[in-house]
């Protein structure tokens, strides 16, 4: 039997343990079919790099399977008929890994980056305002639209 890995996105107004049942809906498919999956993860609700089916996130699973070739075309047709599902990418691997998946272990490491806020960004912090050093609202060059020195009116020549 042939080694897969299968990623898929799931719409972002699904809830996580709906997520968490497809991911078993989809492995016993699998195994009606002869083969196995190794590894579950569920990996949360992520932002998407660009809009799909009107969507801005979506909620990813990830399988490692050891089944025929026909099983996991079954549940790739299966998940192409299921609405809940966006996309699905499921490639063949030589050897699939042991332990949690990258997106697993850098999970924790997300959560233990202190949070910026405004005071930490260039331009908001200490100027007064809008725009930083280039005038805009406030700040260090004076009222809206920065100092522009004493200028005569428009249309008027000296």
């Amino acid at each position: 039997m042939a080694l897969y890995e299968c990623v898929f996105i799931a719409r972002q107004d699904v809830s996580g343990t709906q997520v968490e049942a497809l991911i078993e809906t989809f492995a016993q498919v699998i195994v009606d079919q002869g083969g196995q999956v190794t590894k579950k993860e569920y990996w949360g609700l992520k932002n998407l790099a660009y809009r799909m089916k009107k969507n801005r996130k979506g909620h990813y699973g990830l399988m490692n399977i050891d089944a025929p070739s026909a099983a996991v075309k079954e549940m790739e047709r299966t998940m192409s008929i299921n609405e809940d599902i966006i996309r699905v990418l499921t490639i063949r691997v030589d050897e699939l890994e042991e332990g949690p998946s990258v997106a697993m272990q850098n999970k924790g490491r997300a959560e233990e980056r202190p949070r910026r806020g405004f005071g930490d960004r260039p331009g908001f912090g200490d100027r007064g305002g809008f725009g930083g050093d280039r005038g805009g609202f406030g700040g260090d060059r004076g009222g809206f639209g920065g100092d522009r020195g004493d200028r005569a009116p428009a249309g008027v020549v000296e």
